[in-house]
Order: C-alpha cells, then sequence, then structure tokens
C-alpha cells in the first residue's frame, strides 16, 4: 500500500513537470503563438493547463494554470510580444500615458487558474454521469476550458482598463471583445478540442494498463 502511494507522487510529479516543461516551451518560444488578427495575441499556452486538468483533476489543472499565469508575467513584463497592450498583464510596465496596476496581475493569473478548475470541474461532472464517450466529454471540456482565459481576460480588460484600452485601440470596447473572441479565442478552443482529447485519451488508456 505505501509503495502504491509513493508510486503515485512520483508519478505526478513527473507528470507535472513535463507539462510545465511544456508549458514554458509555449510561453517562452514562438512554439506557443497561433496567427491571429487583433489586439490580443492568440496562444496554445492553455493546451498543457487543460492536458494537466483532464489529466490529474481539476485542482492540478489550477495549479498549472497559476505556472502558466507565472510564465505569462514574466513574458510580458521582460519581453512583450505586443509593448502596446503589455501593461494590461503587468503592472511593472507602461506604454506612454498607460500603466499596469494591480488589476494586471489579476488579468495576467485568474483566467488562467480559472481555465483548469474549470476544465477539471466539468470534465469531472461530465464523467460522473456516465463512462461512456470519454472523447466527447473531452473535447467538451477543452472547448469550454479554453474559452475560459479568453472571457476571463476581455472580462479583465473590461473592468480594469475598459476605457484606456478602447481609446488605445481606437475601437467600441464591445467591438474589441467581439474580435477578439472570433479571431483568437474560438480558434484557440478550436485547438484546444483537438489536441488534449488525441493526447489525454491514449496517455489514461496507457496508464490503466500499466
Amino acid at each position: 500500500m505505501k509503495n502504491s502511494a509513493v508510486n503515485k507522487r512520483v508519478l505526478f510529479i513527473t507528470q507535472f513537470s513535463l507539462l510545465i516543461a511544456i508549458e514554458a516551451l509555449f510561453c517562452f518560444t514562438p512554439l506557443g503563438s497561433l496567427p491571429a488578427i487583433g489586439p490580443i495575441v492568440a496562444t496554445l499556452a492553455m493546451i498543457p493547463v487543460i492536458i494537466t486538468a483532464l489529466l490529474m483533476g481539476a485542482k492540478a489543472g489550477a495549479a498549472m494554470g497559476a505556472v502558466t499565469g507565472l510564465f505569462s508575467f514574466i513574458v510580458w513584463t521582460f519581453m512583450p510580444p505586443s509593448p502596446v497592450t503589455a501593461f494590461l498583464f503587468t503592472p511593472f510596465y507602461y506604454f506612454g500615458e498607460f500603466r499596469g496596476n494591480f488589476g494586471s496581475l489579476l488579468i495576467c493569473f485568474a483566467p488562467r487558474i480559472a481555465v483548469g478548475a474549470v476544465t477539471g470541474l466539468i470534465y469531472s461532472a461530465l464523467t460522473g454521469k456516465s463512462k461512456e464517450k470519454d472523447a466527447l466529454k473531452m473535447v467538451i471540456s477543452s472547448f469550454l476550458g479554453s474559452l475560459v482565459n479568453t472571457f476571463g481576460v476581455m472580462f479583465g480588460i473590461w473592468l480594469f482598463f475598459g476605457k484606456v484600452y478602447a481609446s488605445l485601440v481606437g475601437q467600441a470596447m464591445i467591438l474589441v471583445v467581439g474580435t477578439t473572441i472570433l479571431t483568437s479565442g474560438i480558434p484557440e478552443a478550436v485547438v484546444a478540442a483537438i489536441i488534449c482529447p488525441a493526447v489525454v485519451k491514449p496517455l489514461k488508456i496507457l496508464l490503466k494498463n500499466n
């Protein structure tokens, strides 16, 4: 019994560490970027968070989301992909008269943490009702979980920087939100719904057989 608990802990640490490495690759290299139209950069950074939630549960997913938030904070502070909007994600960056604040930290961390938690909870709730069609449940959980990040980030921007951001991009905030959802949020969610189940499904089978 003791050896079983140790093996589970080792497996957990190994899986989590590998996913952190993949997350770092997505966050700190161009491999994590998706082509997008609009002011917000589309990213693959939510993929490891969602995979963690599907594979290891909501708590682990939330923890990976926190790691992603930290990586994102580092990127936007020291090497922002879009200097014009970097102040939205870090209080230590400014663009002309526009400066970040404590709200920037919430925008950077809260949506990422929520992605892991929400994905894990949705998948757990769907799995609890039936053990069949597991792949479909992963697709649904991945798609909705990815959208949590988009809506969370846009809500934070509207809440803390709405008028400032709208004046900066020269568009009404509702237009900015709609454009971001269509050009970044939906593509990210579709990619997550394809990749995450394709990775997690065979992993679950492999782990079960071993």
